[in-house]
């Protein structure tokens, strides 16, 4: 049998066809599954009427909503390659993925006209050829058609499968935390075996309905939402994340599952009176990842009877790497849990020799949900991917049970005085100080040392001083450990995925150290 994870919402359609598939939190807009196939295959006909070929690219700068996830999977049904776009990236930044990836078609949302009409007037600076517009007047700007009309011109009859298995689904750019944005290429078959994988590890019902607050261009919202197609799972859809309208989507539509950073899950604690206004009972679960999980954060929600899955995963291994309830992260603050299902992990030192109980190294992924490769990049590709493992820039290490607890990034660590110094060890400790509300570590250039750990610290007390920082973490940390300086900030820069970017950090504080 050939997999096209396009047919996941045929066959969805077909067997549940009345249950809603899609609920958009900023409208009345509901689709059940044999509606939003519809709307799927009339665009999937349209393009092929207009003449699209088996793996043209296709890029979506779209904003969380119905037409992302029936783009999706009709390009995902035709053959074509979806490449979802960053909203939040300027017009230079987007010349440089269109350009890289070969996008020929772009679908874009009204709030992005300007930066689009910039990459139009580029010329052949991008490949485009066709521009798509979603509206909501039905007018559309000079360069573009509008993309209800094109698409409602096409039939709703099944189009031709177009790709399968190891064809390419789609090419997704990294966030570019150390430089250019590489393109992650996924193929139907590993996308689908990531649902797999996600489906037999996470704690899914007939009949949930499941909050997506993730932009839809990152993987941690794009594999979740084929997840729920294929589970028969309700998509609750937030356009943009509002924290006070998250507890709102959660009473209103029963919600009892969904994903969000951190970051979120902390903001929404924030909302006043929230555990009186709304109910939240019927939630079960919500998966958070993406950056460190204040134990505090666990406790609060475990508390309220919601389980926080923690889960480590990867672009690159198309979301799925390591997983773990409230109960284990509270019982092993310090880990990111075990391996998903139909997933493999190992921590190896440099030989490639995995690592004893405790010992730190390279953390490796395996599985047949990770990447192809980079997209024309076979010298990434070649540095990532070894004997089918992948290398994943991380140092972990890993318990006698298979717990696994991530350190740092390779590329992250400090080296002072010869020692490994790893910046989320002391972020961890930061962030236990109740001033504190975000903490980041990265390394100056030291005379004496080589390099000192510097501090960058937001307040949610300007009472705390430098001096208050620097014994807080006198007798918590070894003493090469400890921050030899402390920035204050008003905010740490962050990708949308919640990961700290410690370059621009390094721009923005490039020493030398005091000491």
């Amino acid at each position: 049998m050939e997999n096209n994870l396009g047919l996941l919402l045929t066959k969805r359609a077909f067997l549940t066809p009345d249950t809603e598939a899609y609920v958009g939190s900023h409208s009345a807009e509901r689709l059940t599954f044999a509606g939003l196939d519809a709307r799927c295959n009339r665009f999937a006909n349209a393009l092929v009427a207009n003449g699209i070929e088996k793996g043209e690219r296709v890029g979506l700068l779209l904003m969380n909503s119905a037409e992302f996830m029936e783009a999706y999977f009709a390009l995902a049904k035709i053959g074509a390659v979806v490449v979802p776009l960053n909203w939040r990236l300027v017009a230079d930044e987007l010349e440089f993925i269109l350009k890289n990836s070969g996008t020929t078609r772009l679908i874009f949302d009204d709030e992005f006209v300007d930066t689009v009409a910039d990459l139009h007037a580029r010329g052949d600076k991008t490949d485009v050829t066709q521009w798509l517009q979603v509206n909501s007047a039905g007018e559309a700007a000079h360069f573009a058609q509008a993309y209800a009309d094109f698409r409602d011109a096409g039939s709703t009859e099944e189009p031709p499968m177009g790709a399968c298995d190891e064809d390419i689904l789609y090419i997704m750019y990294t966030s570019g935390t150390t430089g250019l944005p590489k393109g992650v290429v996924h193929t139907h078959s590993t996308a689908i075996w990531a649902i797999l994988t996600i489906s037999a590890s996470a704690y899914y019902q007939e009949g949930d309905s499941y909050l997506a607050a993730l932009p839809m261009f990152h993987v941690g919202a794009l594999t979740p939402l084929a997840v729920n197609v294929y589970r028969g799972v309700t998509s609750v859809v937030m356009r943009a994340f509002e924290p006070g309208l998250a507890w709102e989507l959660i009473d209103r539509e029963g919600i009892q599952t969904g994903l969000m950073v951190p970051a979120m899950l902390n903001f929404m604690l924030q909302v006043e009176g929230f555990t009186e206004r709304f109910d939240f009972s019927q939630l079960r679960w919500i998966m958070t990842g993406a950056a460190p999980v204040p134990v505090s954060l666990t406790q609060a929600y475990t508390d309220m009877g919601i389980n926080i899955l923690q889960v480590y995963g990867l672009t690159e291994s198309c979301g799925p790497a390591c997983l773990m309830d409230s109960e284990s992260a509270l019982a092993r603050p310090e880990s990111t849990g075990k391996s998903f299902f139909h997933t493999e992990v190992r921590v190896v030192n440099e030989a490639g020799e995995d690592c004893a109980p405790g010992e730190p190294g390279e953390v490796l992924v395996g599985g047949k949900h990770i990447m192809r490769e980079y997209w024309n990049n076979p010298e990434a590709t070649a540095e990532t991917i070894k004997d089918g493992w992948l290398y994943t820039g991380d140092v972990a290490t890993m318990d006698a049970q298979g717990f696994v607890s991530i350190q740092d990034r390779i590329k992250d660590m400090i080296i002072s005085g010869g020692e490994n110094v790893y910046p989320a060890e002391i972020e961890g400790v930061l962030m236990t100080h109740p001033k504190i509300s975000e903490a980041a570590v990265i390394g100056l250039a030291s005379e004496k040392w080589g390099e000192s750990p510097l501090a960058i610290v937001v307040r949610s007390d300007d009472t705390l001083d430098v001096a208050e920082v620097m014994e807080f973490c006198r007798g918590k940390l070894a003493g090469y450990k400890r921050p030899q300086s402390v920035e204050f900030v008003s905010e740490i820069p962050r990708n949308p995925s919640g990961k700290i970017l410690k370059r621009l950090l390094r721009e923005q504080f490039p020493g030398p150290a005091p000491i």
